[in-house]
């Protein structure tokens, strides 16, 4: 909104109108606004809550510190849903297919998590949504997000011409302001439907989905969406059921989410910039800059929400906002081409899932086996087993957030390690 306004105001020539044209400043001002608004009015909503009496129903799993947590407020991921569509919605420009997508997304999961919260502390029903119904709701996501993807005209890359060379950032930069020049060869070609990934650690980093219907004499790829679409669809489903499980500990989703961000700022800035994606020779996403500022306020939301979530958590985000968060650490880095990277940089959601589905796996196999059950871990999710083991909960956060900082880092390092 205030993006159409400054562009207008700029044609007009109003002085200093114009700063809105940079990403960097946009993307500063929905992380400021964010922080803002998830910091000061998480008060008042934490008030609202308890008023209303929508407290935590908190099951006895002979956890330290455990019992304290009933009746702590949750429902708290509308602060955060909040404290990112708001300076979305005013920073971002609204006509793009990515800024679009991130919306959308946040929308329908954040509802698809609200219902399952509603069900939890409306209903007194602990299970809440069903499992099959959350599914559901993710597959329909996955197919819009790969639907999009595919056949939206504005989805699109560019890939680097074979004549061009790696420059570093300065003769890239030189480079494109003489890209008038006739003489001048240009660095990637035309903008063009792909379905190409990237591919971490190889030199030719890159890999088309396309490639893999080849087997059915589909060797245009004309058929290549009847796989690419599920794909899509599993990742997101995993991501966001890989933050729903990492949501267990006082700050623990809020803190490694807003570090998985800020990796998806930085992946999205260079993939979206000549200069950078040059001299990284990654491909260029035309128009990908945008969700730098909408990622910007996403960190913005986790930190202010944090404030309130640390331990000890005065509110508890719920399902309204684990399940949205995840969604849009999937759909980030599948809109940035980067879904490969999702191991690495969500390193902490992975060995949360992968803890459960072989504490789950193990067990009915052993009972089969045995008659008895047996366990892996003291108790999954993994967080749950080292609170088990007699570590505080504050202090498994912080290695978490740490581990997810240096999953962060390495992640970003990808792009030139080949």
């Amino acid at each position: 909104m205030l993006y159409t306004l400054f562009e207008w105001l700029h044609k007009l020539g109003m002085p200093g109108s114009g700063i809105f044209q940079y990403i960097s400043f946009r993307s500063a001002m929905a992380f400021v606004v964010a922080l803002i608004i998830s910091i000061f009015f998480g008060k008042p909503f934490i008030r609202l809550l308890r008023r209303k009496q929508i407290g935590e129903s908190v099951r006895d799993l002979g956890l330290a510190g455990q019992a304290e947590k009933a009746g702590t407020p949750t429902m708290g991921g509308l602060i955060i849903i909040a404290a990112i569509l708001i300076p979305a919605l005013l920073f971002c420009q609204l006509n793009n297919v990515y800024v679009r997508l991130m919306l959308f997304t946040t929308v329908w999961l954040g509802a698809l998590g609200f219902a399952d919260d509603y069900i939890k502390v409306f209903k007194k029903n602990k299970e809440g949504l069903s499992p099959r119904k959350k599914l559901i709701g993710q597959i329909i996501l996955g197919v819009m997000v790969g639907a999009v993807m595919y056949f939206h005209p504005d989805a699109v890359i560019c890939e680097k011409n074979a004549t061009a060379n790696v420059m570093t950032p300065l003769e890239s930069a030189l480079q494109v302001e003489n890209q008038a020049n006739a003489e001048t060869p240009r660095i990637f070609g035309e903008a063009h439907h792909s379905t190409k990934t990237t591919i971490p650690f190889f030199k030719n980093n890159e890999a088309d989905y396309s490639s893999l219907t080849r087997w059915m004499g589909d060797k245009t790829g004309k058929w290549s969406f009847l796989l690419f679409i599920p794909i899509i669809v599993f990742i997101i489903a995993a991501v966001s059921n890989g933050a729903n499980l990492t949501d267990g500990l006082d700050g623990l989703a809020t803190g490694t989410t807003s570090v998985i961000a800020v990796g998806i700022a930085i992946l999205a800035y260079v993939s979206g910039n000549v200069v950078f994606a040059n001299y990284l020779d990654i491909m260029y996403i035309p128009n990908i800059g945008e969700l730098v500022i909408f990622v910007s306020s996403v960190i913005g939301a986790c930190l202010g929400f944090y404030w309130w979530n640390c331990y000890p958590a005065q509110i508890f985000m719920g399902d309204t906002g684990s399940l949205m968060l995840g969604g849009i650490v999937a759909v980030s880095c599948v809109i940035i081409r980067k879904e490969l990277l999702i191991p690495i940089l969500c390193g902490v959601y992975l060995a949360q899932s992968v803890s459960v589905i072989m504490q789950v796996s193990y067990f009915k196999y052993t009972k089969k086996k045995y008659g008895e059950g047996r366990r892996i871990f003291l108790m999954a999710p993994l967080h749950h087993h080292f609170q088990k083991k007699g570590v505080h909960e504050s202090k498994i956060v912080q290695h978490f957030i740490i581990i997810s900082l240096l999953l962060a880092v390495l992640t970003v390092v990808t792009l030139k390690i080949r």
